[in-house]
């Protein structure tokens, strides 16, 4: 009994030093990013700064559904895309009573279509940067989900779905401006104009506000129970089935999860670029955020960020030093992270970096089990008393 006792408190002390650990890695990432590097960098490399931090948010999204749950979606460029819309189209109203935006009268339209009245009001705006891409991720997912499709067709499916809202945003000239977007960046908001610097610095800050939200709902999704059902499902589905659960119902919940934190980082990438056009939707684009999370590695949410940071990083990098080339660099880029490093950065450095790196400074090597056999406190605890009956007799 006492040593079980003294395990269990040793299990809760490990626990509570990663957690503190871990928070202050956070705080340590929020000091450097909201105040170093505002004073370092000038507005502009800050605003692309921002934008890699925003794409980080969908990155977040998508390894929730394919990096834990096992589902690969090729097609989230639609919910960022409706959260981009829905914030420009509150930032295109802030005009004076009665007038209407400009791009209206190309197309002969004279009064305000009924669609944008409701975004008049920054309440409903917020609602629907957060939910109305979440529904649109939960219905896609549900239709998906009852019929037990999955694998490479669900992915083709999003994909598809992908393809039908890029053209149908398109041709959408007299609704949203088709091909040209809506653009914001010379547009008010709250009295004060979104390009200019202080508001693109508060959108910044904004930005990293959401980012840690997110990590730490993340986070917490994925460390209790319902962390468990997803790696489940990722896994073995048929034998979570077995079980007496019915994996429909947490796809669909975690599906329109990662969709609406991707509508989050449609409406901030738009407000700190200045547009948002159906180019988001492009098949590229959705791919392109796959690619972030392998480059990182799947299933470890920081991994998620450290490799949207790095790929954008990196192709603004390679884009200004050779703009003629730059594309055949990141391919090269791609193809060497996927044979070298399949687990991404931060799983490589779980398995073999971080023994590399120990190994430098003279410790051995650490020794893991599957799954982690040797720091699971109930084996210990057989283990215990498997060596003290045998003591005993």
């Amino acid at each position: 009994m006492k040593d079980e006792i003294s395990i269990l408190a040793k299990t809760k002390k490990q626990k509570r030093q990663k957690l503190l650990i871990e928070g202050a890695v956070i705080i340590g990432f929020s000091l450097f990013f909201a105040i170093l590097m505002p004073l370092i960098l000038p507005i502009f490399r800050l605003q692309l700064l921002g934008r890699f931090l925003a794409l980080s948010i969908a990155a977040l999204g998508i390894d929730l559904i394919w990096g834990y749950t096992g589902l690969l979606s090729l097609g989230h460029g639609i919910f960022f895309a409706l959260g981009g819309y829905a914030l420009a189209m509150y930032i295109k109203l802030q005009l004076p009573p009665g007038e209407i935006p400009e791009f209206f009268t190309l197309y002969g339209v004279n009064d305000l279509p009924g669609l944008w009245k409701p975004f008049y009001s920054f309440p409903f705006t917020l609602f629907a940067v957060i939910v109305i891409p979440g529904i649109v991720a939960g219905l896609l997912g549900y239709l998906v989900f009852r019929n037990r499709i999955k694998g490479v067709y669900f992915s083709i499916i999003t994909q598809a779905a992908l393809i039908v809202f890029f053209n149908f945003f398109n041709g959408q000239q007299q609704l949203i401006n088709g091909t040209n977007g809506l653009k914001t960046e010379t547009d008010k908001i709250f009295g004060f104009v979104v390009g200019s610097p202080p508001v693109q610095l508060a959108f910044y800050e904004i930005t990293i506000l959401f980012l840690i939200a997110i990590y730490l709902i993340c986070r917490w999704l994925t460390s209790g129970r319902f962390g468990n059902l997803l790696i489940a499902i990722r896994d073995d589905e048929f034998r979570l089935r077995f079980s007496g659960y019915n994996p429909t119902w947490f796809k669909v919940l975690v599906f329109s999860i990662s969709g609406a934190f991707a509508g989050i980082a449609g409406a901030l990438y738009t407000v700190q670029t200045g547009i948002i056009t159906p180019n988001a939707m492009d098949v590229a684009f959705s791919i392109e955020m796959v690619i972030w999370v392998a480059v990182g590695g799947r299933g470890t949410l920081v991994g998620a960020i450290l490799g949207t940071l790095l790929v954008r990083l990196g192709r603004t990098v390679l884009s200004e030093q050779f703009p003629e080339v730059w594309l055949f660099f990141q391919g090269a880029l791609f193809l060497i992270v996927v044979t070298v490093l399949p687990d991404g950065i931060v799983g490589w450095m779980r398995t073999v970096g971080f023994d590399k790196i120990r190994s430098l400074f003279g410790f051995p090597k650490v020794v893991i089990t599957y799954p982690s056999l040797e720091e699971d406190p109930e084996t210990e605890l057989e283990r215990e008393e498997f060596e003290h009956n045998i003591t005993k007799d």
